[in-house]
């Protein structure tokens, strides 16, 4: 029979931000997945996979037959537990049903505080408490890996199926570790009774807001949040890679290279340096929190945020007219934003690896399931045929479509030392506190230090 089990925790993600990602650090104000870091804290007990039993049929094509891993068959007494938020909760406990009448297995479902399942499991799963599946954010897969407690999927022919994107993103050293659902990033939200026409870069939107302001017709010419302590290096990532200055070298294999910091470079001073000069003619301003960029936005004040889904129903109900496109390229190359990807991990600890394995694979790929976690937490299906039946939403089609081509962000651990060093270096920047190729090389012989001390 399923069970679902209530152990949600306050939350511990920074600066009230939406985005779901897990593993990041200081300054990074996403939101629920793009950046925010999650605090670790005491793993509480929870109830682990338990039992074994006869095996059961599995549905045709059953993951079982290929999944890595010792472990119990699916049959009646075998037990699978899943850590899950509030909002997964219930399409989760929907299949797991069907999952239950087909196998003869149980699912327990304990409802957890999203923001801290990683470090959770990262703790509990040697013990053998932890769970057999969680669902969590990709950025924290090189620390699960590095932990030895997550399992690879065989994903096969199905990797085919999901956004390219998102495969990327699950995938450490060359292997791929999770299944993913959903995928969100940011974009440029233009309001279109104020500027009806898609800026050709940075240069062209910044010019219609100036003229905007200068006519009494808007407050700010285009909105970027930042933290006051912390900048926001995720919202400005877009700009940065724009002047070809991704944070890490990619690998071979699509991963990330840890020892090159790409940012340290010729084309990450030219961004600092543009920078500085935004922050000397007031286009960006370290005192724009999430709050005021969002607020200034939903009241009409400015024609350009860069931000998020998560706020597009506070625009809606304001009234506001927008679409959703690029981020105007301010360094001649495309702004590609981070992009954040949920999904579902197995626990290389679980006593029933197959039936975890299968439940996955087998169940939680489908189109319908896919659907079902759409609808509950508003954020675009990973998986291509979900996707396009979901493009009448014109937020999330938009939203989708810019996140198709940008990049992941980083799932190694050594993105762990760059989010303070980095968010605070550019907030100096902007507030013109030093010469910004001195403050730039400065951040960068720092972040390298502390990668290098692990």
């Amino acid at each position: 029979m399923l069970a679902v089990s209530l152990a949600a925790c306050s939350s511990d993600n920074n600066s009230g931000a939406s985005s779901e990602s897990t593993a990041g650090g200081a300054g990074a104000t996403t939101g629920d997945t793009g950046a925010a870091g999650a605090s670790g804290g005491a793993a509480a007990s929870q109830g682990g996979a338990a039992g074994s039993g006869a095996a059961a049929s599995q549905p045709a094509g059953s993951a079982a037959d290929t999944a890595a891993g010792g472990g119990a068959v699916a049959g009646s007494g075998a037990t699978i537990t899943v850590w899950a938020d509030e909002l997964r909760a219930k399409p989760l406990t929907d299949i797991a049903k069907k999952f239950e009448a087909d196998t003869g297995a149980k699912v327990v479902i304990q409802q957890k505080d999203f923001g801290k399942i990683t470090n959770d499991f990262i703790a509990q799963a040697p013990t053998g408490k932890g769970p057999d599946i969680i669902v969590t954010a990709h950025d924290g897969l090189g620390k699960m890996v590095q932990n030895g407690v997550v399992a690879p999927l065989e994903l096969g022919d199905k990797a085919s199926q999901f956004q390219d994107v998102t495969i990327k993103a699950m995938t450490y050293n060359g292997k791929v570790y999770g299944l993913p659902y959903a995928v969100e990033n940011i974009a440029l939200v233009r309001n279109t009774a104020l500027a009806p026409d898609k800026p050709k870069d940075f240069d062209d939107a910044v010019a219609t807001g100036q003229k905007l302001v200068k006519d009494g017709k808007a407050k700010f010419p285009f909105l970027v949040q930042q933290d006051a302590k912390g900048g926001d290096p995720y919202h400005m990532y877009p700009f940065q890679t724009s002047f070809g200055a991704p944070v890490f070298a990619s690998t071979p294999d699509g991963g990330f290279d840890p020892k090159k910091l790409t940012m340290n470079s010729p084309e990450g001073v030219k961004f600092a340096q543009w920078l500085a000069k935004q922050g000397k003619a007031g286009v960006f301003k370290g005192t724009i929190s999430q709050d005021i960029a969002k607020d200034a936005f939903a009241k009409g004040q400015s024609p350009y945020i860069v931000t998020g889904p998560w706020n597009a129903p506070d625009f809606e109900k304001a009234g506001i007219k927008f679409t959703i496109e690029d981020v105007p390229s301010a360094g001649g190359q495309p702004a590609k934003p981070f992009v954040g990807v949920q999904g579902f991990f197995v626990s290389a600890k679980s006593k029933n690896a197959l039936l975890a394995n299968s439940f996955v694979l087998d169940y939680l790929s489908t189109e319908q399931v896919q659907l079902d976690l759409y609808k509950s937490g508003g954020r675009a299906p990973a998986l291509k045929s979900a996707f396009d039946k979901i493009k009448s939403d014109p937020v999330v089609a938009q939203f989708g479509a810019v996140g198709a081509k940008g990049t992941p962000q980083p799932n190694i651990p050594a993105m762990d030392a760059v989010w303070s060093d980095w968010g605070t270096t550019e907030l100096a920047i902007i507030q013109g506190k030093g010469d910004p190729k001195a403050l730039w090389d400065k951040m960068c012989a720092s972040i390298e230090s502390k990668i290098a001390a692990g």
